[in-house]
Parts: C-alpha cells; sequence; structure tokens
C-alpha cells in the first residue's frame, strides 16, 4: 500500500493529512492522484460517495498552485452549497503547512454581494455551484480567465438538480483550461454527454468498485409495518440505538417537519433540514447537529449530498427515496471513513419490492428485521 509521499503528494500537505488523521489513500486517491499530477489531464472518476475523492482532485489541485499568481486558477463546481463548504473547508485544513493558498465558496442562498467583495481579494481557487457562478461571471465580479483546471465534483447530483446548461455555458467560456476533472458516484445519459461534448477523448476513466457503489461497511436493514405504526417503530429503533447519532429521512417537507415536531414532543434532540428553510436556518440546524446539541437530524434528499458528519451510526429510511441513486447518496451519511453503520428501511408490505429492486441495481442485500431489540 503506497503512502501519499510515494504518491507524489510534497510535504506541507502530508503534514496538513497527518493532522487530519489521513494517512492512508483511499482506493480512488491511490487510483487518481498520481494521473493528476503527471501533468495535463483529463479524467472521469467514478467512485461512491465517502471515497475521499475530495482530497483525489484536492491535493493534486493544490500541488498545481503557484501562489506567487494572483488570479483564480482552479474552478471547483459543486451541487449545493452545503457540498461547496465543505470542500473549500477540506482544501483549507490541507494546506496549513503550505504557502498560503486562497480559497473562496461561493453559492446562492446568500447576498451576492458580500460574495462579490470577498472575490476581491486575492483568490486561487473557487468553490461554487453553477448558478451562482453564471450570475457572478455575468456581473464581472469573477475573473476565469486564467483556469487551467475545472473540476465537476458530484456531477450527477448536479444534473439531476436541473444544472445541466449551466454546465454547458460553463465549460463552454473556459478557454484556457488544461484539464478537466469529472467525478461522479454514477455516468447517466446527461453525464455521457458532458463528457463527450467538453472532455478529451482520450481522458482517463478510473472506476472505484463499480459493482459496489454502495459502501461495503453498511449493514442494509428493513422492517415491514403499517404506515401508521412507523412512528412508534422509529422511537422504539432510537431507543435501542441509546446515545448514538444519526439522519432520518423523508420524501416529504410536510413528513420531515411533522416528524421533527413528534420527536420533540418525546423529548429527543431532534430538528428538520429541508427546502423551505432559508439558508440561515439551514445551516444554523446543521451547525446544532454537528455541534451534537442535535442527536437526530431529519431531512429531506435535498439535504442528502453534501452533509459530512462525523461519526454517525445510522440512517432511517422513514420514506424511501425516489431513485436508487438517492438511495445511495443516503446511505452513505453513514459508515464513514472506515467506521460501520446501519441503514435502515420503514416499509409496508407493497414497498419490499423496490427494495428487492435496489438489490439488483446497487449490488447489495438487505436483511429483513422482525423487531428492534
Amino acid at each position: 500500500m503506497k503512502n501519499f509521499e510515494e504518491l507524489g503528494i510534497s510535504n506541507g500537505l502530508i503534514k496538513g493529512l497527518n493532522e487530519l488523521n489521513i494517512t492512508k489513500p483511499t482506493d480512488i486517491q491511490l487510483k487518481v492522484i498520481p494521473l493528476l499530477l503527471e501533468g495535463n489531464t483529463d479524467i472521469v472518476g467514478q467512485a461512491q460517495t465517502g471515497t475521499g475523492k475530495t482530497a483525489a482532485y484536492g491535493l493534486p489541485l493544490l500541488e498545481q498552485i503557484d501562489v506567487n499568481i494572483n488570479a483564480v486558477q482552479g474552478l471547483i463546481l459543486c451541487p449545493t452549497r452545503e457540498l461547496g463548504q465543505q470542500v473549500a473547508k477540506q482544501l483549507f485544513k490541507f494546506t496549513k503547512f503550505t504557502p498560503k493558498v486562497f480559497i473562496e465558496a461561493v453559492y446562492g442562498g446568500e447576498g451576492i454581494e458580500k460574495q462579490i467583495s470577498s472575490l476581491q481579494r486575492p483568490t486561487h481557487i473557487v468553490v461554487a455551484t453553477p448558478g451562482r457562478l453564471i450570475d457572478l461571471v455575468k456581473r464581472k465580479a469573477v475573473d476565469l480567465r486564467n483556469v487551467k483546471t475545472v473540476i465537476l465534483d458530484e456531477a450527477d447530483e448536479m444534473l439531476s438538480m436541473g444544472f445541466k446548461k449551466e454546465l454547458d455555458e460553463i465549460l463552454g467560456f473556459l478557454h484556457a483550461v488544461e484539464n478537466k476533472w469529472l467525478f461522479s458516484a454514477t455516468i447517466p445519459v446527461g453525464i455521457k454527454d458532458i463528457i463527450n461534448k467538453h472532455l478529451s477523448k482520450d481522458a482517463h476513466r478510473v472506476v472505484v468498485n463499480p459493482k459496489n457503489v454502495v459502501n461495503s461497511k453498511i449493514t442494509h436493514q428493513y422492517l415491514i409495518c403499517e404506515e401508521k405504526d412507523k412512528l412508534s417503530v422509529l422511537l422504539q429503533f432510537l431507543k435501542s440505538e441509546h446515545k448514538n447519532r444519526g439522519i432520518v429521512f423523508c420524501r416529504t417537507k410536510a413528513t420531515a417537519q411533522k416528524l421533527s415536531k413528534q420527536l420533540i414532543a418525546k423529548n429527543i434532540a431532534t430538528d428538520a433540514i429541508h427546502g423551505d428553510l432559508l439558508q440561515k436556518e439551514r445551516d444554523k440546524v446543521m451547525r446544532a447537529f454537528k455541534n451534537e446539541t442535535l442527536q437526530i437530524l431529519i431531512a429531506t434528499d435535498l439535504a442528502a449530498r453534501g452533509i459530512d458528519v462525523e461519526g454517525l451510526r445510522f440512517v432511517v429510511h422513514y420514506q424511501l427515496p425516489e431513485s436508487d441513486e438517492y438511495y445511495t447518496h443516503r446511505s452513505g451519511r453513514t459508515a464513514r471513513a472506515g467506521k460501520e453503520g446501519v441503514s435502515l428501511c420503514l416499509v409496508t408490505a407493497a414497498d419490499v419490492k423496490i427494495l428487492r429492486n435496489y438489490e439488483r441495481t446497487l449490488s447489495i442485500g438487505f436483511k429483513q428485521v422482525r423487531e428492534v431489540k
């Protein structure tokens, strides 16, 4: 097993990684980092969420930055504000022992004027959601003429959120780009279109565990119950987990809000995150969850990406998601950084066929539990 030094990462960045307890490269890092350090290249990396993709592309990007040039040299596109903030924060932590690399995250849901003034400071890397980036380019608030590397992170999610037009537009006006690095958990038709249109014909393809799209450290379980009994089953499960923390996923905002109130009424430290919240309210809930003031977070699928919280023991699917892709993203919130976790589906008898479909498409196995111990 190679270490980061053998992969070609410089000492300053390795010191930053050691401080974060990152000492062994993951599969995607082992495969991708040497390719990206070799020279200018395009790459398509397919790996599940939680496999260390940020370091896989972030470390080579940081190695490329010339801190003596006061210009944006790297651009990272992310589907959500949460993921953008997380990526920017992680890159910042990597650079603790290196010459200062300035990273700015820009996204919708916050005043654009504040972001415009932040971009007037020296900036080497911009992490952006596609819509906000286009707004900033139109206002001439960000200069992308010196960008050498553009990275599409969670590309399938950007597509499912309706950003295809924006991605085409952004990739269309980045003329000086020498490197296009695309990372995605899945490669649906729309992603193939982007690859064919914008990446070079001889782009490297790196696939990590294509059969095992879902993290193998997750135990997948289901419990059959009537809709009306789901709350009492959930309460029983949470009681059995004692102080362990996790996320309960709902498909609709209405269910998330109602369930949050029901759990609070049972004295469980809970709050909900969904699309109706103002950005500052979402930030407040996420802060409380990360600080462990909250034991349980209720979330809709909007929140499934970009939540990276240490040590979550379980995920409960109170309502099944709309697609198997979302099942992957939800489940990936647990069993991170080599730990084990449980993904429990509360389903009616009619829902079991959906689980059978997950087993086929995601190559996973579900174990039925009769009752919560």
